[in-house]
């Protein structure tokens, strides 16, 4: 092997800049999902693939159907070599603003893989500290096999959070949205108000708050 992941079939051959590669070095890959809603948390997931078997079809989740990375989330789970969620609330969301909690959510992802990665790889143009070596890599989640691994895992992770929640109030329509801004959700959060899972500092929900509050 010549360059990282060449058991995939890469779109355009990729290397490291800021750590030296070399053959069976460990590259955890790390993704978000959930920044842009207004509800829940933000979910990481860190994947450290195996070599030995690499997985058919890893792409960026929002490429992919829902059934299709729910059937590419079990072979991640099953196939990798460590795989890790991490998450930060909408609490804390409030607390440290979005960018700073989605950081966080990425550190505890790799804290919580089973096995320690030699370097880190992580979606976008930004890399938390890990302790380890780690580049961001734009647009990863199409380019790097590792980080289109973790953006499956997140994506599912959520949107089976957003499943739940929406068994628990159907009014908001959690079902359809995921928790994003849409019409529907604009409409039901004026109409009902928000749920403790909503984000207080986004811009909709502390609107509606602030309508509540002068309407007393």
């Amino acid at each position: 092997m010549t360059h990282p992941f060449a058991e995939y079939v890469l779109a355009e051959v990729w290397q490291p800049t800021r750590f030296a590669w070399h053959p069976q070095m460990r590259l955890a890959g790390v993704d978000e999902v959930g920044r842009g809603p207004l509800v829940g948390a933000v979910v990481t997931a860190a994947v450290i693939l195996d070599p030995a078997r690499p997985i058919a079809g890893l792409a960026d989740s929002k490429r992919l159907t829902a059934k299709r990375r729910t059937v590419l989330a079990a072979e991640i789970r099953a196939q990798a070599l460590a795989w890790s969620l991490g998450r930060a609330e909408a609490a804390e969301i409030d607390d440290l603003n979005i960018f700073q909690a989605t950081l966080v959510a990425m550190q505890r992802a790799v804290a919580g893989l089973g096995l320690r990665p030699d370097a880190v790889l992580v979606d976008g143009n930004r890399a938390p500290e890990f302790g380890l070596p780690a580049e961001p890599v734009v647009k990863g989640d199409g380019r790097i096999p590792a980080i289109s691994a973790a953006s499956i895992l997140a994506k599912v992770a959520r949107d089976d959070e957003m499943a739940v929640l929406h068994t628990r109030h159907p009014e908001y329509g959690f079902d359809r949205h995921k928790g994003y801004p849409t019409a529907v959700h604009l409409a039901a959060l004026k109409r009902f108000g928000p749920l403790p899972e909503h984000r207080r500092s986004f811009g909709p929900v502390s609107r509606c708050l602030s309508e509540d509050r002068t309407l007393v």
